[in-house]
């Protein structure tokens, strides 16, 4: 049939036996996902049905998750009031997967969805936030959209004029040496590639490298798959998937992977051995200006982030702690660390990560979008240098545009900030 996994979640999306690639369909939405920018969607769902008269209504509450994450807590009142509207809103319509600013339940909007067992393979799922490319890690068909679009979706169920992507499909063979971890490897491959390099097209993702990865490092790939210029991230479900649905969502039902055919179509074929691989760090001013530590090390560094929808998940802190305990954070570096759930951020207390990062030196966060958002917590200096474990270093992404971001995994942001200078933690010893 040489269907991709993307042409066949659609094709069910749409009730066909297939579709092909340059199709435009609508297909149905099993999960839509807005955080703080709801307000804006609410505003275009209202438009909607004052033309039409009618009470506005959405066309599932269950199918709908709303995450405030991205300013909490509220840092102005323009924001307070437009998250109360959103906490009305909800109650109005009765969505239940509402996740507000809590210790018990609340998080970063694309670790709660997986976290939760919102998300599961052959899935259809869409979202106000481009790194909605994350949930591919779950076998699903995940991306961003506006929210004019959304409110279209929150009012039919189903997306309008999607054009069927064409798939790279990337293969990742070989054994990752120690501190070489997901985040390197997409990296790489961004700048591989580059951040234009799968525009309008999917990443689907195989190797033997990806079977051995645990779903965190498989987040961690779909995430920045946008940055490649990807429409979606896609690692068809397998054992791990399972695995990470029974023990961390406490999903109890049963799922039918979706799987390319052997003789899938792609547009492209990109092959990585990872074997050699140093660790990565993206360079300012572009996610895809991609070179290998020891290229830059000794660079200075101001700030040190730790955290974000990329790489704030339990093994992410733990690395950092371990390199950490019995160490402090250099006297000329700030260190943050944002856990990416309520639920990390309380097992990383329960297993003393948060006490090690504190006697250390670190602050350590609420769960939140914090600094990687560049409009609340941790904005940078005039001429000031950060190391930071998100997924975007554009000019101002942290709050300023005459400072500079740099991109790494957790290991080489944790020994950086002891050294107070960009660091390879392979040569360091540790």
């Amino acid at each position: 049939m040489k269907q991709t996994v993307v042409r066949k979640i659609l094709a069910k999306a749409v009730g066909q036996s297939q579709v092909n690639v340059g199709d435009v369909i609508e297909p149905q939405v099993d999960l839509a996902m807005s955080h703080e920018n709801a307000a804006l969607v609410m505003n275009q769902f209202f438009e909607i049905y004052s033309g039409l008269n009618a009470e506005p209504k959405v066309w599932d509450p269950n199918r709908i998750s709303i995450i405030l994450d991205h300013r909490v807590p509220a840092e102005s009142k323009k924001t307070a009031t437009n998250q109360k509207k959103i906490r009305e809103f909800v109650a109005e319509q009765g969505i239940a997967k509402f996740h507000d600013i809590r210790g018990d339940e609340g998080g970063i909007c694309h670790q709660i969805l997986p976290e939760m067992g919102y998300v599961l393979p052959g899935y259809v799922v869409v979202g106000t936030d481009s790194h909605t490319t994350t949930h591919g890690a779950l076998g699903a068909f995940s991306f961003g959209i506006g929210a004019t679009e959304m409110a279209s979706v929150w009012a039919l169920g189903h997306v309008l004029n999607v054009e069927v992507p064409d798939t790279i499909k990337v293969i990742i063979d070989g054994e990752m040496q120690k501190f070489v971890s997901a985040k390197d490897i997409i990296l790489h491959l961004i700048g591989k590639i580059s951040a234009q390099g799968a525009n309008f097209k999917v990443l689907e993702f195989h190797g033997s490298t990806i079977s051995a990865m645990d779903t965190s490092g498989r987040l961690t790939i779909s995430n920045m798959s946008v940055e490649a210029g990807a429409t979606s991230g896609i690692i068809p479900a397998d054992n791990e998937t399972l695995r990470y649905l029974r023990e961390v969502a406490g999903f109890t039902g049963a799922f039918e992977p979706v799987l390319p055919d052997n003789d899938a179509e792609y547009c492209q074929t990109v092959h990585i051995d990872v074997s050699k691989l140093e660790p990565q760090i993206a360079c300012p001013h572009t996610v895809d200006n991609v070179k290998s530590v020891s290229e830059v090390e000794g660079t200075r560094i101001h700030q040190v982030v730790i955290g974000s929808c990329t790489n704030g998940r339990l093994d992410d802190i733990k690395i950092a702690a371990d390199l950490l305990r019995g160490q402090k954070v250099s006297k000329n570096v700030r260190m943050l660390v944002f856990p990416a759930s309520s639920r990390i951020y309380r097992e990383a207390l329960e297993l003393g990560y948060v006490a090690d990062l504190m006697n250390a030196g670190a602050v350590v966060m609420n769960s939140g979008c914090g600094p990687c958002l560049g409009v609340h917590q941790g904005a940078l200096g005039d001429g000031e240098v950060a190391l930071a474990t998100t997924n975007r270093n554009f000019k101002g992404r942290m709050g300023n545009p005459v400072a500079e971001v740099y991109l790494s995994s957790p290991a080489v942001a944790a020994v950086s900030a002891i050294t107070g200078v960009i660091t390879n933690p392979i040569k360091g010893g540790y």
